[in-house]
């Protein structure tokens, strides 16, 4: 662990999923993960707080982001979450097999803690309300919600916890979502409710791209719909959305990074869309993409008409128009 200054830094846990491709029967996966990861690939400096269990501990995905630059702090759980995430025809179904434990606030290094951005990505609720406490008041915060609105069973498919008041969500920037994670019909005036006036909420729906809503105060949110970015081939789905939140928290820390002409620090849709993109030709970690292979991919797409303005009022509603 060095005492570098810090863009970003990460707190969540690694959950282990299950899968017969891997001799271990699993692979590392969580929102913490995917993201450290991409943020470090990008260029940005990057920390990370990650809650692991035994097995976890000694995972050698970990390898990948030391290698990427990430500075890791791993905080043993007496256990942490372990997920079978089945494709079925109708779309991913999660069990979970062990829940997991709270992640508690610890001692930061002050690099961390004064790094220019945070970002909170639970994958089972782990990261509590106190750790909003904690956050300095003048830094960019990034929080994976869909991590808190998991219904969490040993045994059980996963099911989903209705969104509500969080002091962690509260305080997020920039907020990422998946639509699977949301009942249909869910009203996007309603999710803003929950969000600081100002902040941007990204809905990702798979293969359909997804939604840009950016929370008004006391007027309607504006919505902006982004097309999805065409994938080569699809591996492995997960940590997707999670490497698309990344990306676009990277495109707003460092707007450089996505082009040198760019300097306006608003979320760039095309960019988080085509890491997103490339995330899931391989598995697990593996298919977490640099910044080069982001910016080739973008490029690709360039002709394309991606991001348009929307009156998109709820998800769960229709498809993304082309046009």
């Amino acid at each position: 662990m060095s005492g570098r200054r810090i863009d970003v830094l990460h707190v969540g846990s690694a959950s282990r999923d299950l899968t017969p491709d891997d001799p271990r029967g699993w692979r590392l996966g969580g929102g913490v993960t995917y993201a450290a990861l991409t943020t470090a690939r990008l260029g940005l400096r990057t920390a990370a707080y990650i809650g692991v269990d035994e097995p976890a501990a000694s995972a050698h995905e970990l390898t990948l982001l030391a290698d990427a630059g990430v500075d890791l702090m791993l905080a043993r759980l007496p256990e942490s979450p372990v997920f079978d995430n089945q494709e079925r025809p109708g779309g991913r179904v999660q069990v979970c097999h062990v829940v997991g434990a709270p992640l508690a606030v610890p001692l930061l290094p002050s690099s961390w803690t004064a790094a220019r951005a945070w970002s909170l990505v639970p994958v089972a609720g782990e990261v509590g309300d106190e750790w909003a406490r904690v956050i300095p008041d003048d830094v960019l915060v990034a929080v994976g919600w869909q991590g808190f609105l998991r219904d969490l069973a040993a045994g059980r498919e996963v099911g989903r916890r209705a969104p509500g008041p969080s002091a962690v969500v509260g305080r997020g920037d920039l907020v990422g979502v998946s639509q699977q994670d949301l009942e249909p019909g869910t009203r996007l005036a309603t999710l803003a409710t929950f969000l600081r006036p100002g902040a941007d909420l990204l809905v990702t729906q798979g293969s359909r791209g997804g939604l840009l809503v950016v929370a008004g105060g006391d007027g309607p949110p504006e919505v902006l719909r982004y097309l999805p970015t065409a994938t080569d081939r699809e591996v492995d789905p997960t940590g997707a959305g999670d490497t698309f939140l990344a990306a676009l928290l990277a495109s707003v820390l460092r707007p450089a990074i996505v082009g040198r002409t760019r300097a306006r620090r608003r979320p760039d849709l095309r960019f988080a869309a085509a890491a997103g993109s490339l995330a899931v030709e391989g598995p697990g970690l593996t298919g977490v993409p640099d910044r080069a292979a982001v910016l080739v991919r973008r490029a690709r797409e360039r002709v394309r008409r991606v991001v348009v303005p929307s009156e998109t009022s709820q998800v769960g509603t229709g498809g993304l128009d082309p046009d």
